[in-house]
């Protein structure tokens, strides 16, 4: 009961003060609005922004975890709060702190589903796309990037997996295993599931040849 007591405070918190940071920064108020979103940091999590904000991503989760399981609500509370106040940020006209706060809440956003967040408490797929829409055009960190394939799958954006699987093959991560499993596991689907997902059955059958053909190609050049 405590726990869900508090998850319903976060979301009432968060709803209000989205709604006032909106204000603020219609406003240009940049220094009440980023207040606004610390007095969250601290009410919920006993932290504040300057801290948080000199922290690695690993560092930020290593937090969140309690007897080696990671509070994963607590973790999309965190990262939606660096969302916001990226949003902040952009629209004063740093993008350098804008971006940083983005890829960062992107990042706790897909660890923390991947741990088992509930994505309807935040409206999690919202706020991921809107990320995605934020950095378009640049390249996300492996680690991230590693996070987001598995997210696009399990959301049926099949297309987007494949994408995700490519770009972390041409940032030279070991992902030969992964796409053959992705590969594998869209053939076991409803071909309105692949079409739906932006990957025709057809299409999975020629990407999993070329799959086989360029991951066989490079193991013959280490070899």
């Amino acid at each position: 009961m405590f726990r869900r007591d508090y998850i319903v405070r976060m979301i009432e918190d968060m709803t209000a003060m989205v709604a006032k940071v909106m204000t603020l920064k219609q406003e240009k108020k940049t220094t009440e609005a980023l207040w606004e979103v610390d007095e969250q940091f601290n009410r919920h999590f006993r932290l504040n922004s300057r801290l948080l904000n000199s922290l690695s991503v690993e560092d930020m989760i290593e937090m969140f975890r309690l007897g080696g399981i990671i509070e994963s609500d607590k973790l999309q509370g965190v990262a939606r709060l660096l969302k916001e106040e990226g949003s902040i940020y952009a629209a004063a006209g740093n993008k350098e702190a804008a971006l940083l706060r983005s890829m960062r809440a992107l990042h706790l956003f897909l660890y923390a589903d991947q741990h088992g967040a509930d994505r309807e408490l935040l409206g999690m797929t919202k706020e991921v796309e809107e990320l995605l829409d934020n950095i378009q055009g640049y390249q996300l960190p492996v680690k991230t990037e590693r996070l987001l394939l598995p997210y696009l799958e399990s959301d049926g954006r099949y297309a987007k997996a494949e994408d995700s699987l490519y770009r972390l093959w041409e940032q030279g991560a070991d992902v030969a295993v992964e796409g053959q499993g992705l590969y594998r596991r869209l053939l076991l689907k409803e071909p309105e599931a692949l079409e739906l997902g932006g990957l025709p059955l057809e299409e999975v059958r020629q990407g999993q040849a070329e799959w086989e053909r360029i991951t066989a190609a490079a193991r013959q050049e280490q070899s």
